[in-house]
């Protein structure tokens, strides 16, 4: 017996000298500067959640979908989070990348401006001038909008400028309104000048795709399978605990990078964006699972009126992948 508990002992001693198993270093590339919507992938890394996972989780800034979705081509960042239709115009030009999970399954497109100037419904934007910024996501849409509603473009002028232009344009009164995600631009015109904004929300009327997710490389993806379920399994769980806390998730924003917002505004941000997870199909799931259907209507919908090439219409799942997303209560 002795003799038993001493290799035992022994075979402790040597475990506990052994150095424990070192974490996967992962890059997460945002699709621009940070904003509420980001607010999950900070607060899983700040709880814990990723190293669990055994992820130590790097979080970078980026500066706009394409280029990070360039970058995770590249293999220059491991994953991307970044608007899935501009991801499929790469990927139907060759790039190797793919999406792991959609997130935003319902679109926050908008048309957006100061609350008190009562433009509530598409009727009311005659008359107005509308900025916009040429060739982005929203403006390729835009005449979608206008034909579900009924709109004509001699209804209302517009002008045309970057992001910054844009959001100038609305805050110094030369423009009524901008298009823009319903948790980002209203966020920036209210921390500029303190005012509400209201947003006619094109998913509102009809428009019926997706936007925000995760990408990966197809190569990483496939040299990398167990991670990357690991990666989505505590992304998932991130997104999860962050809606519970909304708050204390913006909050893990601003710890990480304290010129990063306000908090009132990051908090708001991020509430808007918590009802874009799901669609009618998918309420009660947890967050990434997008069907079948919302996929091929966003790739229908992008092919028609966003530039995407009429082959994407012949294998919309070749652009996303369910098959590494943690199972229902796991």
């Amino acid at each position: 017996m002795k003799r038993l508990i001493g290799a035992v002992s022994a075979v402790l001693m040597v475990l506990a000298a052994m150095p424990a198993q070192a974490a996967d270093k992962v890059v997460l590339m945002l699709n621009w500067y940070v904003y509420g919507e980001h607010a999950p992938f900070y607060y899983g890394k700040a709880k814990g959640i990723y190293a669990a996972e055994g992820i130590e989780l790097e979080i970078q800034e980026g500066r706009g979908s394409a280029a990070t979705t360039q970058a995770v081509a590249a293999k220059t960042a491991d994953f991307g989070y970044v608007d899935v239709p501009t991801m499929m115009r790469a990927a139907i030009k060759g790039a190797p990348v793919i999406a792991t999970g959609v997130l935003l399954q319902t679109s926050p497109m908008s048309a957006m401006g100061f609350a008190d100037k009562n433009i509530r419904k598409p009727e009311d934007i005659k008359g107005k001038t509308v900025a916009i910024t040429p060739a982005d996501s929203m403006t390729q849409i835009w005449p979608l909008f206008l034909k579900k509603t009924g709109l004509k473009e001699s209804d209302f002028q517009t002008v045309a400028g970057d992001g910054q232009t844009k959001l100038n344009a609305v805050i110094n009164g030369q423009a009524d309104l901008l298009l823009g995600y319903v948790m980002d631009q209203s966020m920036k015109i209210k921390d500029a000048t303190g005012k509400d904004v209201y947003p006619i929300k094109f998913a509102d009327y009809g428009i019926n795709m997706v936007s925000s997710g995760i990408i990966a490389n197809t190569d990483y993806v496939k040299a990398n399978a167990d991670l990357v379920r690991r990666f989505m399994s505590a992304t998932t769980k991130a997104v999860e605990a962050a809606e519970k806390e909304p708050k204390a998730a913006a909050q893990s924003i601003l710890d990480a990078n304290p010129k990063g917002g306000k908090i009132d505004t990051l908090t708001q941000g991020f509430e808007l964006t918590i009802p874009l997870y799901r669609t009618a199909d998918t309420k009660g799931k947890r967050p990434f699972q997008v069907t079948d259907q919302n996929m091929t209507d966003s790739v229908n919908l992008m092919v028609e009126y966003g530039g995407l090439d009429a082959k994407a219409k012949d294998n919309p799942k070749a652009f996303y992948t369910n098959d590494y997303l943690p199972k229902s209560g796991s």
